[in-house]
Parts: structure tokens; C-alpha cells; sequence
């Protein structure tokens, strides 16, 4: 179990009173009880996303989940990094109440509060053996690389703008797209095998379709201009990213 921040709730622990919660909708991953129930069988530990309507059995009986937050103590909640972003590393509060599940292992509900907006976010978690709060943040987290990984594809490699009516010709125009993707994903990753010139950032995915589209598939006579202004908006680039990381360094109001 983890051994800091998980809360058990004993009776009149859970507040009656109204909470702010997101509204999200009625079902989420987290809420099928048949993939939970597969995945304690396989004893495959997982972090799924719940609604915030969503009912855990937890101490006196079943409750909505976000009606546990008020019951729960400002020491319950920890502070922790689910993973860096564009602009720093993404802080929220996190704390862990213990449900009750008819399964062997550690069950919890994964509570995340925005500490700007008091936003909250909900999952259902489980682990067959002790895991820290972290190891369950890290792996909540994930969820934005997943995200991300469909933007950049959108954005990049026009993941979303096939005009076709038939499967077959929507699963070429994908796996196109995808392998562009791949290509822009591994060109950006070597790059970073070897440390960024002084004072820019490493090449992204963006900046190398940039450079591919304008120096290969378009080729102009101007290259040292075109490059120029790519080690400018890296450098840019470079100067507002040690800004965001200088700015979230100071305490959250």
C-alpha cells in the first residue's frame, strides 16, 4: 500500500456539503467494472479515469466521489509532478482514499486538484503489491503523452483531415500519416541523443516538418536564411520555456 498520503474514512468522514468538481461525463474507463474486474484477475495494475458521479465503496458505505473530498484533511493531499509540460512540469494535489473492492491487492481512489483553479479529476487505481502515491501519479500522467501524441499527429501529419467515405482508404491515408509521425518523432529523438547548442532547445517535431518542408520537399536557394530563422525561433524558444520553468518555481499562490 502506499505508505504516505491514502486515506481511510471512518463514519461522518465524508462531507455533505457541495464540492468543486469538474463536470465530466457519466462513464469513463475506470468505471467498467468488467475491465477492472479483468485486470485484478490478470493482477495487471492500472490508473483509470472516473466521472466524478462515479460511486467507490469506502469506509461507511458507497459515495460519489467527489463528495470524499471534503472529508478529507488539507494533510491528505500531497503535491507532485505528473509529468513535465511545454510550459514546466505539471503540479497538482493528489491524495489517495482506500475503497473496498472483492479483489486481493491495494484499491484506491486517485484524487487530482488543480492548486490554481481547485479543478478536480477523479481515477480508480489499483497495484497487486505496495506502490508509492508517485508510482500511480507517474502512471496518471501518461494520459497527456497519449494526448499529445494525437495533437502532434492532427497538427503535423493531418491525422484528422482524410476525405474518405470507405475503411480501406481511411486505413491507408492513416498509417501514412502515422509513419510521417514516426519519422518526425525518431528524427526528434536522435537529435536529442547529443546536448542542444548553447541557448536553444533541442530540435522538436515541429521544427524538423519546418525544415524537412522548406529545405527537401520545397527546396529554396536562401537555406542559410531558412536555418538562420530556425535557430532563432529555437532560441526564442529556449528563453520562454526557462521562463515558464522560473515562473512555476515560485510558490503557488
Amino acid at each position: 500500500m502506499p505508505g504516505n498520503g491514502h486515506v481511510r474514512f471512518g463514519p461522518g468522514a465524508v462531507g455533505e456539503g457541495p464540492t468543486r468538481a469538474p463536470r465530466r461525463r457519466p462513464t469513463g474507463t475506470g468505471a467498467d467494472p468488467g475491465l477492472r474486474g479483468d485486470l485484478h484477475t490478470r493482477r495487471v495494475g492500472y490508473v483509470l479515469a472516473v466521472a466524478n458521479n462515479h460511486r467507490v465503496l469506502a469506509g461507511t458505505g458507497r459515495h460519489r466521489a467527489a463528495d470524499l473530498v471534503a472529508g478529507l484533511p488539507a494533510r491528505a493531499w500531497q503535491r507532485l509532478s505528473a509529468g513535465p509540460g511545454a510550459k514546466g512540469h505539471r503540479w497538482y494535489d493528489w491524495a489517495l482514499v482506500e475503497v473496498t473492492e472483492n479483489a486481493p491487492g491495494g484499491h484506491w481512489l486517485l484524487l487530482r486538484r488543480n492548486p490554481r483553479t481547485g479543478e478536480l479529476a477523479f481515477y480508480r487505481a489499483y497495484s497487486p503489491t505496495p506502490v508509492p502515491l508517485a508510482a500511480l501519479v507517474a502512471v496518471a500522467g501518461r494520459r497527456w503523452a497519449v494526448e499529445e501524441s494525437f495533437q502532434t499527429g492532427k497538427e503535423l501529419t493531418a491525422l484528422d483531415e482524410h476525405q474518405v467515405r470507405n475503411w480501406t482508404s481511411w486505413h491507408r491515408w492513416t498509417v501514412l500519416a502515422m509513419l510521417a509521425h514516426a519519422f518526425l518523432s525518431v528524427t526528434a529523438a536522435a537529435e536529442r541523443a547529443a546536448p542542444a547548442p548553447t541557448g536553444l532547445i533541442p530540435l522538436t517535431c515541429n521544427e524538423i516538418r519546418h525544415l524537412f518542408t522548406t529545405l527537401i520537399l520545397r527546396p529554396v536557394l536562401d537555406a542559410a536564411h531558412r536555418l538562420h530563422w530556425s535557430r532563432w525561433r529555437r532560441r526564442h524558444q529556449a528563453r520562454a520555456r526557462a521562463s515558464h520553468y522560473r515562473r512555476q518555481a515560485a510558490p503557488l499562490a
